[in-house]
């Protein structure tokens, strides 16, 4: 085991070099300049016609922008390894200060969303396969892949409209992650507060997500139900429910935890829009703001650091293979 997570962990090194020469490639090849950008917002003007050339090339220096794309490269590749992403153009912060203070809030919706994924998946899953062919069984089925088919921006729009105070109930609060005020407020009270404020947005995060995983919690049991050593359990007299939750479901794990892998990028890109619609101060509302303003340096910090974190879950998923199925060695 530890031969292999050595192996993994030096193998992120070119896979975050490979990560971050395309991103970088992409980047430049997106329409719109920066500097263009920047200046036009001095200016107030919207024609990048009108802002004199001279002027262009003296901001491209001030940034850095003017030398050749490989050049600039390096150059970023050079600050990075020393953990350096640069500073941000909008605001001349440094990117590393700027993703420090987003990041804790999107890791803690997240996370808070991949774990009541499997919370209730994993049961659901379990509980459907046992019931295969059962009305109960079609029914979860039939909502479990309505909810799978549904876009997590419409969700949001329908929950603020439903729920937060739109023509119907004011349930839930809709922007940010505390009330005005709520610093003041007992630690319980602005846990409550949290709390309250967090349930839309991990709703929008997790339902796409608890009916993948349930599927494939369903399949999984399924499979293991169909095996000898689960008729062998029956014969014996066992009860079903010891059957199917201490026998069966550990053997069935190894699928959902391949997903666990793939399940935080994708949490992570869809709290961009997510974070975006409820006004939430994390990385993925920092990455549209940087979008928007063309700022690359922060762009690049974003993505080399989502990448990371990506490649944490995909090890840390291969840990879970061994704990869910002592048969599995590394070496």
């Amino acid at each position: 085991m530890k031969a292999y997570l050595l192996r993994r962990l030096l193998l992120i090194v070119p896979t975050l070099f490979g990560i971050s020469l395309i991103c970088f490639c992409v980047i430049q090849l997106a329409p719109g300049s920066p500097v263009t950008l920047r200046l036009m917002k001095l200016q107030g003007t919207m024609a990048s016609d009108s802002v004199p050339k001279e002027v262009i090339e003296q901001t491209k220096a001030l940034y850095g922008l003017n030398r050749p794309i490989p050049v600039q490269y390096l150059l970023w590749l050079k600050r990075m390894i020393t953990l350096d992403f640069g500073t941000s153009y909008k605001d001349r912060r440094p990117v590393l200060t700027r993703i420090a203070e987003t990041l804790p809030i999107t890791l803690q919706l997240n996370i808070i969303s991949i774990f009541l994924v499997y919370v209730i998946a994993v049961p659901v899953g379990a509980f459907s396969a046992a019931r295969t062919g059962s009305w109960t069984d079609t029914c979860m089925t039939m909502t479990l892949f309505v909810l799978y088919s549904l876009p997590s921006f419409w969700v949001a729009m329908l929950l603020i409209y439903f729920l937060g105070g739109g023509q119907f109930l004011d349930w839930f609060p809709i922007y940010g992650l505390n009330s005005v005020g709520a610093d003041t407020l007992p630690w319980y009270q602005w846990l409550g507060d949290r709390v309250w404020h967090l349930v839309l947005p991990v709703f929008c995060l997790a339902y796409g997500g608890l009916a993948g995983v349930s599927r494939f919690a369903r399949s999984g049991m399924i499979d293991a139900i169909r095996q000898d050593y689960i008729r062998t359990a029956r014969a014996y007299g066992f009860p079903e429910r010891t059957v199917v939750f201490k026998y069966a479901m550990r053997n069935s794990l190894i699928p959902i935890v391949t997903l666990m892998g793939t399940l935080l990028p994708e949490l992570l890109g869809g709290s961009v829009i997510i974070e975006r619609i409820f006004s939430i101060p994390g990385m993925g509302r920092l990455a549209f703001e940087a979008v928007l303003s063309r700022d690359y340096p922060l762009i690049m910090g974003i993505l080399t650091i989502s990448a990371f974190l990506t490649l944490i879950g995909l090890i840390l998923s291969d840990i879970l293979y061994a704990l869910v199925d002592p048969r599995i060695r590394f070496e």
